[in-house]
C-alpha cells in the first residue's frame, strides 16, 4: 500500500506541475480527496493532495455530504466560498458551474471518482476551458487507473 501511495503522489506531482496553475494551464486548482462512499459520514475527508488552494478537510465535509446524498442535479454545493450547480452528469464524473463567481468568463469544476479518491479540478472560463480541463483530468485518471488496476 505504501508503494502505491508513493507512486500516486509522484503521479500527482507530475500531473499537477504540468496541468495546474495560473493562466495558461487548464486547471487553476485541484484537490485529491480520500473518499469512501461506504464509510461513516461523520468521518472528515482527508485531503490527499492539493495544488493552488488552501482548503481544509472540515471545509469539504458539506461537499462530501452532497456527493454521498447522490442528489447531484437537485441541489447546489459549495467548495470553499464558491457555490456550484451541476450541469453535466456522467457515470464516474460530473461538471458544475459556479453561480456566485466574480470572474467575467465564469468558473467551473470537474469532479471525477477515481478508485477511492475524488479528483476535484477547478477552472476559469467557458466551454473551451472546460474541454481543456477535462483532457487534463482524463490524463490523470488514465495514469492513476493504469497503475492501481
Amino acid at each position: 500500500m505504501a508503494a502505491d501511495w508513493m507512486w500516486a503522489r509522484r503521479a500527482w506531482e507530475k500531473w499537477a506541475g504540468k496541468h495546474v496553475g495560473p493562466s495558461g494551464k487548464p486547471v487553476k486548482a485541484a484537490l485529491l480527496l480520500n473518499y469512501d462512499p461506504t464509510g461513516p459520514s461523520r468521518l472528515l475527508p482527508v485531503i490527499a493532495e492539493q495544488e493552488r488552494t488552501e482548503l481544509k478537510a472540515v471545509d469539504l465535509q458539506p461537499f462530501l455530504d452532497f456527493v454521498r446524498r447522490n442528489n447531484l442535479q437537485m441541489e447546489f454545493f459549495s467548495i470553499g466560498p464558491n457555490q456550484y450547480l451541476v450541469t453535466s452528469l456522467h457515470e464516474h464524473w460530473f461538471c458544475a458551474r459556479c453561480v456566485n463567481t466574480t470572474q467575467p468568463e465564469g468558473e467551473g469544476v470537474i469532479i471525477m471518482e477515481i478508485g477511492a479518491y475524488l479528483l476535484v479540478s477547478m477552472y476559469d472560463g467557458l466551454v473551451g476551458s472546460a474541454s481543456q480541463a477535462m483532457v487534463a483530468v482524463d490524463q490523470f485518471a488514465w495514469h492513476f487507473n493504469r497503475r492501481t488496476h
